[in-house]
């Protein structure tokens, strides 16, 4: 099978009548008007084949410059057009035969014991989990029999996000579970090439053209460099800069059987089932600062030799708090660090300012996902999408200072929250142990659509600043939420008359807390008039 002629790929394909069908297509159907998102089973899929397809887009059919960019936005390509570019990297694509096969090491790894396919998924539990019987969360079973398209799937997944994998076992080029970004038209139902081209960058003269037949752009396609010792690190340096879409950080083959089949993965019958596959330790070891275009950064600026690093899935999900890490680039801490959204945003962002976009919604999203991460252990996989507002590179640093103030007065009064919470129930509250993040998870999906409302507002104001009464509603939401959820979790049963006494107590602890010298800070600042509720 070759993944750029054949059809493999599952597809949502709008019908005459308006109804939704899925449909396997070869990946020129990306092109199709008709053709609006990929269908895929597992959602670490659906993300895989975004970046799969933006890398092969990247690789083979980069626009030149800005306008060509904006010309296949307006008017996409053909298949006809699409096959051809393709067509310079099929070799490169095989899944199957003999040669080089996506993905896989170049050796047979004929020495390494086959293990099940069921492996490759990144929340599959691990041999250690599966002898004491902790896969409680993450369940066994799932995925052991998988067609073809599936297992490559899964592969390239597990590549293109490798988490630590035991010794030798590599993490990927981004680090382990690593947060992707991509900007997203506004409307749900546009074209799937819309979608996928607005992440693909002009070159511009960024890098030299790749030569698709070379290891520094498909590393599969000669012997592995082999990091069992020191010196043999992989660095940017080494690779072509598209070499960042298609890292293979694991040694793996997979084991291919010629039987018919059903998929536990789709529910779908197929000709060709993957059971199997062997692995091998000490693939490429990615060492030193990358910088993948679809990734955010940050970058210790007081340790210039310190490798950046990437942003990665944490608990308690995907929220504003982070949201300028993913947006804007700059330094926000008077110079200890910087952060650098994904390139890919800074792209979009300059085809805006600089007016290529004026001829189409400049109305954007921004989807961002990724695995969260416990070393070797998937937590939890999380999938949000977020507003992206266009900033003049002038104006970031601006505008990145002003939002951290939103948010640091934001956590000011989530902190206030949680201690008293936990104030409120236990005796000694420093002392109490366990999870508290339900708290911090409730507390930012309450205050988020307030935070964006402040954000547009800042947005359109001349001044780039909040009016008086604007700072005052964002004031007013923290404080609201933060004394509803105390409510709710430590007033919403009846207790003895001591714990009812220590409970209100709390409560005006949280009142005097939200009403403290960083929120009277913040009412001086845009000349909000004090409330006299907790004096």
């Amino acid at each position: 099978m070759n993944l750029l002629k054949e059809p493999w790929l599952l597809f949502n394909v709008q019908q005459p009548d308006g109804s939704i069908a899925e449909k396997t297509l070869p990946i020129t159907a990306i092109a199709k008007p008709e053709v609006i998102d990929f269908a895929l089973p597992r959602a670490d899929f659906q993300g895989a084949a975004y970046q799969f397809a933006i890398g092969l887009l990247q690789t083979c059919f980069a626009p030149d410059d800005e306008f060509e960019w904006e010309d296949n936005y307006l008017e996409p390509p053909t298949e006809d057009a699409l096959r051809p570019a393709f067509s310079k990297a099929e070799h490169a694509f095989n899944a199957t035969g003999d040669g080089p096969l996506f993905m896989q090491d170049f050796d047979s790894l004929d020495e390494a014991k086959p293990t099940s396919v069921s492996g490759l998924l990144i929340e599959a539990p691990g041999g250690n989990g599966l002898k004491l019987n902790t896969d409680h969360f993450v369940k066994r079973g799932i995925g052991e029999v998988m067609s073809l398209p599936m297992a490559v799937l899964a592969l390239f997944t597990l590549q293109i996000n490798a988490p630590a994998g035991g010794q030798g076992h590599r993490t990927g080029l981004r680090g382990g579970g690593p947060l992707t970004t991509l900007v997203m038209p506004q409307n749900e139902n546009s074209p799937l090439w819309q979608k996928l081209w607005l992440n693909v960058a002009p070159n511009d003269e960024r890098y030299s053209a790749p030569d698709l037949h070379s290891d520094t752009v498909f590393p599969w396609l000669c012997k592995t460099r082999v990091s069992a010792k020191k010196g043999s690190e992989t660095y940017q340096k080494d690779v072509h800069p598209l070499h960042m879409f298609w890292s293979m950080p694991r040694r793996i083959r997979l084991i291919v059987e010629d039987v018919a089949g059903e998929c536990s993965l789709t529910g779908k019958s197929c000709s060709q089932l993957v059971k199997l596959y062997k692995t091998q330790n000490y693939g490429a070891n990615y060492a030193g600062s990358w910088s993948h275009p679809l990734t955010p950064y940050k970058r210790d600026l007081k340790k210039p030799d310190q490798e950046d690093l990437s942003i990665k899935g944490q608990p308690g999900g995907i929220t504003y708090k982070i949201w300028d890490v993913l947006t804007l680039t700059g330094s926000p801490d008077g110079g200890k660090t910087q952060q650098m959204c994904a390139s890919v945003v800074r792209s979009f962002n300059h085809l805006v300012n600089d007016d290529i976009l004026e001829d189409v919604t400049a109305q954007a999203r921004l989807w961002v996902f990724g695995y969260d991460m416990d070393n070797m252990k998937a937590r939890g996989w999380y999938s949000e999408t977020m507003p992206l507002f266009q900033v003049p590179s002038a104006k970031q640093q601006h505008i990145l200072d002003y939002i951290k103030q939103l948010q640091t007065i934001a956590n000011d009064a989530l902190w206030h929250c949680r201690s008293q919470i936990k104030s409120a129930w236990f005796d000694k509250p420093g002392d109490a142990k366990g999870d508290f993040s339900f708290i911090e998870t409730a507390f930012w999906q309450q205050t988020q659509s307030a935070f964006f409302a402040a954000v547009q507002q800042l947005m359109s104001s001349d001044s780039l600043y909040l009016t008086s009464m604007e700072a005052k509603q964002w004031l007013s939401t923290l404080r609201n939420v933060a004394l509803s959820l105390f409510d709710e979790y430590a007033l919403s049963e009846l207790g003895s008359e001591r714990t009812m006494e220590k409970r209100i107590g709390a409560r005006k602890n949280l009142l005097k807390g939200l009403y403290s010298k960083s929120f009277k800070k913040f009412e001086t600042e845009h000349q909000i008039e004090p409330n006299k509720e907790a004096n």
